[in-house]
């Protein structure tokens, strides 16, 4: 997957001095793989596992210090189509309060099947909703749309806007630090766009095990709690805790038919760990 992320991002026509390649700790042999390939990239490589916002902080940094006048964070299981970033930054150019523009994502298997095309809040179960998610791939998912928050696993984000608003919060470690960057994006004035005609592919959660497991939601349920202390007023608070929280017992009935009861228990564990103050490390 590192190898066809870099390829695809070289593909756009960026040289290899212009791509960041920040290694989170890997012991499996993937960097020298990398470095084999492509050793004109920049390379930042981290003792260990520091998450996914601070080591996108480390590569937007250094794009940043070199005068990009925008930064592309892409997870390395995301390819684009050819061209997509060049439209994705003129679409930047067109509008100048637009501060945060991604694609649609496809998942990379099975084909023809959106991810996502941005998300929005709902303030209910995990707080926000991905658009489109598994529905097939259409006109409907290809148009321009102004949404709440673009996915961290490709997102091009306009330099004033991260001057002014800052990088990921690295204390989320995973997950939700993409919703919080575009609510303080929209909330600074800053426009948040999904252009859907331009497509990504990825593969769901490849690093965190994907779909419906423990870790996954365990992680999920402890940043909900610091998200809601974040930009939570009464009402979403409310509604977290009506939809999300009380439904879990019904939820967990539900997973045990499933084989998925321990996912559950997980996200109850990760929700009980955010009250006491805990974080995901």
């Amino acid at each position: 997957e590192n190898l066809e992320c870099v390829a695809s991002l070289l593909e756009q026509g960026l040289l290899p001095a212009e791509i960041v390649f920040v290694d989170n700790g890997s012991t499996d042999g993937s960097l020298a793989l990398v470095r084999a390939r492509f050793p004109g990239l920049t390379f930042v490589e981290n003792r260990a596992n520091l998450g996914f916002g601070e080591a996108s902080n480390q590569g937007a940094r250094l794009a940043l210090e070199r005068g990009a006048d925008a930064v592309y964070f892409a997870n390395n299981d995301t390819t684009l189509e050819p061209g997509a970033l060049d439209r994705l930054a003129l679409e930047l150019e067109r509008e100048p309060r637009l501060g945060i523009v991604g694609p649609r994502v496809l998942y990379k298997t099975p084909n023809g099947v959106v991810w996502c095309a941005g998300g929005m809040m709902t303030w209910r179960q995990n707080l926000s909703t991905l658009l489109g998610h598994r529905e097939p791939d259409g006109a409907a998912w290809r148009e321009r749309r102004t949404v709440d928050y673009v996915v961290g696993c490709a997102l091009l984000a306009r330099r004033a806007a991260l001057e002014e608003i800052g990088l990921f919060d690295a204390r989320y470690f995973a997950y939700m630090e993409d919703v919080d960057l575009g609510l303080r994006a929209k909330r600074a004035g800053w426009d948040v766009v999904v252009l859907g005609e331009v497509c990504a592919w990825h593969t769901s959660a490849g690093a965190t095990g994907g779909g419906y497991n423990p870790r996954r939601k365990y992680m999920m349920g402890v940043n909900s709690v610091w998200f809601l202390r974040e930009h939570g007023g009464p009402l979403q608070w409310f509604s977290f805790l009506a939809f999300d929280v009380a439904s879990l017992p019904f939820v967990w009935l539900v997973a045990v038919l499933r084989g998925e009861a321990g996912a559950v228990l997980a996200k109850g564990k990760g929700i009980l760990d955010g009250f006491r103050g805990r974080r995901v490390t």
